[in-house]
């Protein structure tokens, strides 16, 4: 298992060896950056659905491949989130567990973070 705090730290060292200190990327790269992960995530679950439905077009992969290439779209926006955090500052941990909790407050919910 991972935290937050664990995925920042690596996360920020493993791009300035990619992209070096001075980079360039602005918080707009990597909100796009992080949207085409998010695509690319939502086009897996069109598959899955088409698979879902029996219509899958000859070529897309099995639905257990699809789950797998999910998993990892998924994971790759949330690293893109990161960095997109980590380039404003934002505590990406402690902005989850509140908005969570302020979510289950205002609907009622006893689960918190």
């Amino acid at each position: 298992m991972v935290s937050f705090g664990e995925l920042r730290s690596v996360n920020v060292s493993r791009k300035i060896k990619w992209h070096g200190d001075t980079d360039g990327w602005i918080g707009s790269d990597w909100a796009t950056a992080m949207g085409g992960e998010c695509g690319e995530a939502l086009n897996v679950v069109k598959k899955l659905r088409r698979a879902e439905m029996g219509i899958a077009n000859r070529g897309d992969p099995d639905p257990n491949e699809l789950k797998v290439m999910l998993g990892f779209e998924i994971a790759d926006t949330v690293i893109y989130g990161d960095l997109l955090a980590a380039y404003y500052g934002i505590d990406l941990n402690g902005c989850v567990v509140t908005k969570f909790n302020a979510v289950s407050v205002k609907f009622g919910f006893p689960e918190r973070l």
